[in-house]
């Protein structure tokens, strides 16, 4: 809405509102929320003697839920709006984003039925060789239509990292900038922003796969929830999934970016303005100028899930890693990142596909190439590129526990009719 990116409240509550987790799905349904389009404010009351939780829209980075008892405040106005770079060329804007061909498709005939794949899917893209070859919405859903991404923002947060060590501001084979960690004994202090990447960091986590509810819907902010967690096994023996190792390596990045930036402007008499860490700058130079990376109140990036996208901006963060990360004749990754992400190094998981530091693997899968690899969020978020076949294909989805996505099933048929 706020955006032009968004969907009508009544579409919000059918879609985003339910199949997340049953244990808390009835009690977000109770609850109403108040829309105030003039102020871009969301208020929900939820108890009769507790202050109104209230997020306010921030016209660079989405959503931000206020502490309980904050007053209301606008968020941006003094903020740079984001570019609209619609008319440009694809990749950047979306003219030309289309290929032309003779005929049909030659991804149209397989992927007619998408309920034979699993799940409930809202946009499906198909990229070969750099322009879309195919693109469907479900009804209510266009170019502009933002989702969540969930776990996908995982892999964009392994992206704005590799942009920082390309920057040099940051090693991900040293010790995380964690300021808590480091008195004196603790063990935590040794963990690397590496280990926190392919979640291997040793931490303790309260459940399978780390639940953030709290950060998430309950406004707690990032650092409270995420480094009192004490240290269970050494450093890159187990692999654990887990929402805090992403967020933690975050706060890694930020304290990187905070201390390079402060050395330059030490050294310069002109003081640079602006954040040291800015999402929304690196997406804006991908064309990602509808991707919105939320933090909490404090200023920290909720990269663990918290990011709104379109289908085809998920398209150019897969084209950022088809290139190498070569974007545009620029070099915006470095020259091994994509080698380094898709490596599984150090502890794997159990199950179909392995990892490796931020992105999934589909190297075991039947009907795939070995080069294959994805960004992987919960309710059938995807973007997985296949370098070898200079292919991208992007899915997003509504799935819930009872019906998801085979997303090797749908990547081999994509491979299958793939004519090199």
């Amino acid at each position: 809405m706020w955006n032009g990116a968004g969907k009508p409240v009544e579409a919000i509550e059918r879609d985003e509102l339910t199949g997340i987790y049953p244990e808390i799905e009835a009690d977000v349904r109770a609850l109403k929320a108040e829309v105030d389009d003039e102020a871009k404010r969301v208020t929900v009351r939820y108890r009769d003697d507790m202050p109104p939780r209230i997020a306010e829209w921030d016209s660079r980075e989405g959503c931000v839920t206020l502490p309980i008892g904050a007053a209301p405040r606008r968020q941006g106005d003094h903020r740079p709006a984001r570019p609209n770079l619609d008319d440009k060329s694809w990749p950047v804007g979306d003219r030309g984003a289309v290929a032309t061909t003779k005929g049909i498709s030659p991804f149209a005939a397989p992927l007619t039925d998408l309920t034979k794949f699993g799940g409930r899917t809202s946009a499906l893209l198909v990229v070969k060789d750099g322009r879309i070859a195919l693109e469907r919405y479900e009804l209510g859903h266009n170019i502009h239509t933002a989702q969540r991404t969930f776990s996908v923002a995982k892999s964009m947060a392994a992206t704005l990292i590799g942009s920082a060590v390309l920057d040099g501001d940051i090693d991900v084979t040293q010790p995380a900038m964690i300021a808590d960690w480091q008195a004196p004994g603790d063990p935590r202090a040794a963990i690397t922003t590496e280990q926190l990447l392919r979640m291997a960091s040793g931490l303790t986590s309260d459940t399978a796969g780390n639940r953030s509810d709290a950060i998430y819907m309950g406004g707690a902010s990032v650092r409270q929830w995420t480094v009192q967690w004490p240290l269970l096994n050494p450093p890159n023996t187990v692999y654990r999934y887990a929402n805090n190792d992403t967020l933690l390596a975050v706060q890694s990045l930020k304290a990187a970016r905070q201390k390079a930036f402060d050395a330059r402007n030490a050294k310069s008499a002109m003081i640079r303005r602006g954040p040291a860490l800015d999402p929304a700058a690196f997406f804006d130079g991908l064309g990602m100028t509808r991707t919105f990376a939320e933090h909490d109140a404090d200023g920290d990036y909720i990269l663990s899930s918290q990011v709104w996208t379109t289908a085809r901006d998920l398209a150019r963060l897969g084209l950022l890693y088809q290139n190498d990360g070569m974007w545009q004749g620029r070099r915006r990754l470095p020259e091994n990142w994509r080698s380094f992400v898709t490596t599984p190094s150090g502890p794997q998981p159990a199950g179909a596909f392995g990892y490796g530091a931020g992105f999934w693997l589909l190297n075991k899968s039947e009907g795939v190439p070995a080069d294959a690899f994805g960004a992987f969020g919960n309710r059938g978020q995807y973007v997985v590129v296949i370098p070898s076949r200079q292919l991208v294909i992007v899915r997003q989805g509504y799935d819930d526990d009872k019906n998801r996505l085979d997303i090797a099933k749908l990547v081999a048929a994509v491979v299958a009719a793939d004519k090199r």
